[in-house]
């Protein structure tokens, strides 16, 4: 396995999961139940772990670069809004 497909899906996964836990929050804060966020988090893991098999295996290198760096930028963009 290349050293660029390791580099890619790690900064795929940081943000990926700083991310699941703030929509998470979100989630919790405009429902009030624990379990939407349990579900929302489960369904941002399944994507997430979907995407970082898809960077390690399959995909051409710049898409795999272009996925993280939109994650990474969605992430950023959300923790400052919120």
């Amino acid at each position: 396995m290349e050293a660029w497909r390791i580099l890619a899906t790690a900064l795929l996964a940081v943000p990926g999961v700083i991310g699941i836990l703030l929509v998470m929050a979100k989630a919790r804060e405009r429902t009030g139940r624990g379990s939407t966020a349990a579900i929302t988090g489960l369904v941002g893991l399944t994507a997430l772990a979907v995407a970082a098999v898809l960077t390690l295996t399959t995909l051409p290198a710049v898409a795999a670069w272009v996925l993280s760096g939109v994650v990474a930028l969605i992430v950023s963009v959300l923790a400052l809004a919120s």
